[in-house]
């Protein structure tokens, strides 16, 4: 299996030109996707950072890429309702002719906030994974793949509705554990893992090292979150770890 490699672009900034910038520097890395985060903000105040919104971001990476898959990481299941969700992905695979990725989540408690401020209610594990079932089941089938993100023992079941199950900033021995208990209900379906990177401290090989037990485990992606994430240097030094990796 040869493992694809993306990174997430920089949602967290006022000008949309830095991530496009990111984008456009990722597809000349040859790296293999881009993907953007769904939030309204990040953070608490005082230093609460604006975010730009995943959909409208999304379809101007898809316009100004050619080659590279384009998706969120992940979109959230309780911001929009699945009839709505459906339709944005839909636009986006054809804007970007047929490169899309969506990955699709539960949320998690650093969402609370952004949920209850505009009264959309956070909700309980289970009503927030009830969401996700009926995002994802709404989602798939359209030409499209379609990731379920978050813990395997939560929602390893709609996994099998759909075509990967992605993990966030597990370590290896934990993410080669999740893989397995998601296989057990969706034996096809492709595993995948994104986390923080700091290419610029690691180095190219490091880096590479350091993911290589992911790739071991049965990750057929991993996505890096660059923690400087508006620095185009981190593009080139992840696309000679994408390539330590393959070789």
């Amino acid at each position: 299996m040869t493992v694809r490699v993306g990174i997430t672009l920089p949602s967290f900034v006022e000008d949309p030109q830095i991530p496009l910038a990111i984008a456009r520097a990722a597809e000349a890395a040859e790296l293999d996707g881009v993907f953007v985060f769904d939030h309204l903000w990040r953070g608490d105040p005082p230093n609460r950072r604006p975010a730009l919104e995943a959909f409208a971001l999304l379809g101007a990476v898809a316009a100004e890429t050619q080659r590279v898959a384009v998706g969120t990481l992940v979109a959230r299941a309780t911001l929009r309702p699945p009839a709505t969700l459906a339709n944005a992905f839909a636009t986006v695979q054809r804007v970007s002719g047929g490169r899309l990725i969506a990955a699709i989540g539960a949320g998690d408690r650093q969402s609370r906030a952004e949920n209850e401020a505009f009264g959309l209610g956070f909700g309980t594990m289970a009503e927030r994974v009830g969401a996700l079932h009926d995002a994802v089941r709404a989602c798939a089938h359209h030409g499209y793949p379609v990731w379920v993100g978050g813990r395997a023992t939560q929602v390893r079941e709609i996994v099998a509705v759909a075509d990967a199950w992605n993990a966030w900033g597990s370590e290896p021995d934990q993410f080669a554990r999740d893989a397995a208990l998601v296989r057990e209900v969706a034996p096809h379906a492709a595993i995948t893992w994104g986390g923080l990177a700091r290419p610029t401290e690691e180095g190219a090989d490091a880096l590479a090292d350091r993911l290589r037990p992911y790739v071991d485990a049965g990750a057929a992606w991993i996505i890096l979150g660059s923690v400087n994430a508006s620095e185009a240097a981190n593009v080139p030094i992840i696309g000679a770890a994408r390539a330590a990796l393959r070789r």
